[in-house]
């Protein structure tokens, strides 16, 4: 995958660039993180692979094809993507996994759980997946929810996978977890994850610091804090807030 001088910004505002001169090359099965600030760009630079909008200046491609070329359908059943605040519904638990892919059958969609972290809160429901879920998901924490969206977007089994912020409401014992599970069992899976803690990321094979639609830098957790000021900062900002960093 590949952003090669990318810019956006939205209609309307094309003197706001919300995306500026952004070039990238993301390896097959790489885990790549971008870090940042509120409104630094995160969600709008990963919205251009699924084309959710279409990048104003430069390329996004994919197995070195212009996204723009693809078929719409072929390029979304390539990628996956979890949201911070996913819609649930008012059916099953086992019914709102295998929303990410209707022909799944119970040993998918429990691996994708398993994959997720999900099965501990699930088995302890009393009627286990088969669990009636309350409108919008509100006899379900924000943890569960978020798990819930993860297994989705597992279970899809795309060759991309995107978490926009969609571990934010998990401890950070069940998130080393998933990421863990992730990288056995889903290796060849291309996986970009965005956030804003660094306790989220820095086991990432290469971590995106974006500031102002640019990168401001991008290496390893331990390249980043040598030679990055700004991811410094948010390390040292994190740390001291009891962000629970370690290493």
């Amino acid at each position: 995958m590949e952003f090669r001088n990318v810019s956006f910004a939205y209609p309307g505002m094309k003197d706001e660039k919300v995306i500026d001169n952004v070039s990238l090359i993301i390896n097959p099965g790489e885990t790549l993180a971008i870090l940042g600030s509120t409104g630094c760009g995160k969600s709008s630079l990963v919205n251009l692979i699924p084309r959710f909008y279409d990048a104003t200046e430069g390329q996004v491609l994919v197995d070195d094809v212009d996204v723009r070329s693809f078929n719409l359908h072929s390029l979304r059943e390539k990628v996956a993507v979890a949201l911070q605040k996913s819609e649930i519904f008012s059916v099953s638990i086992g019914e709102n996994i295998r929303w990410g892919n209707p022909d799944a059958d119970e040993d998918e969609i429990k691996q994708a759980a398993c994959t997720a972290q999900a099965m501990e809160f699930i088995e302890s429901k009393p009627e286990g997946m088969d669990t009636q879920v309350t409108q919008g998901g509100n006899s379900l924490s924000g943890g569960q929810k978020q798990r819930l969206a993860i297994s989705r977007a597992v279970l899809k089994k795309a060759e991309i996978l995107i978490f926009d912020d969609t571990t934010s409401a998990l401890d950070l014992k069940t998130e080393a977890k998933l990421y863990e599970a992730l990288k056995k069992e889903h290796a060849s899976v291309t996986k970009i994850i965005i956030a804003q803690r660094i306790a989220s990321v820095k086991d990432a094979d290469r971590i995106v610091v974006l500031e102002n639609g640019k990168i401001a830098a991008c290496g390893t957790h331990e390249e980043l804090l040598f030679s990055s000021e700004i991811y410094q900062d948010i390390y040292n900002s994190q740390l001291k807030n009891g962000g629970g960093i370690n290493g």
